[in-house]
């Protein structure tokens, strides 16, 4: 499976699992209140919902206000739990993987001299990456996300573009998920390649996206 099959397989499971952990706790909400709860369309919610009474994993009944409730079926329990525990052990790959990403990219930075880091994009690698700063006694000067509007992320200043920064890093890690290659470009072209530094896991992520383009 490529890895943009992967990916949009992910974005099912994961919308699957949010609508049947929402009818689970109140099968009587409105879809609109489903949409807004998910982030997603009102229109996708209603195609979700109908696949899942497809499916044998949601039942629905008409209520007196001429609405429509929801709720599980025990098919609908069982394959609730599946998606639970497969989601947490991604999430748990995701963070094991990450982590030691991390920790090999910022101790490389140490035995350069580098102590001072920027990071290159607000995103749950970026907050591992902070934890692991902790521990190899490396300090993160800023993140620089243009996308953002917050001034903050967990304790260390966003910066909205890479001509902010101001000699305040010696190295950057690219923590970047949506745009990695974009972002990773930018940054060698401003402060050239050998300052620069990719987690392992976002180098075989971007591979892999080359290899099913072509």
């Amino acid at each position: 499976m490529s890895e943009a099959l992967r990916g949009h397989e992910a974005d099912n499971e994961r919308i699957v699992l949010g609508l049947l952990e929402s009818v689970e706790r109140d099968g009587a909400q409105s879809q609109r209140k489903l949409a807004a709860d998910l982030g997603i369309a009102l229109g996708l919610v209603n195609a979700y919902l109908k696949r899942c009474v497809t499916k044998g994993l949601v039942k629905m009944s008409e209520v007196p206000t001429r609405r429509y409730a929801y709720y599980l079926t025990p098919k609908g329990f069982a394959e609730k739990s599946r998606l639970t525990v497969d989601y947490l052990t991604s999430s748990f790959e995701f963070f094991r993987r990450a982590r030691a990403d991390c920790s090999d990219v910022l101790m490389a930075a140490n035995e350069r001299g580098w102590q001072r880091v920027a990071l290159l994009g607000i995103s749950d690698l970026a907050e591992i990456a902070t934890i692991c700063a902790l521990e190899t006694g490396t300090t993160i000067t800023a993140i620089v996300d243009p996308r953002s509007t917050s001034k903050t992320f967990i304790g260390v200043q966003v910066l909205s573009s890479l001509g902010e920064i101001h000699g305040q890093a010696d190295c950057f890690v690219v923590t970047d998920l949506k745009t990695t290659n974009e972002t990773t470009k930018a940054a060698i072209e401003k402060f050239g390649v050998d300052r620069v530094l990719v987690p392992t896991l976002l180098s075989a992520r971007n591979q892999k996206k080359r290899g099913a383009g072509k």
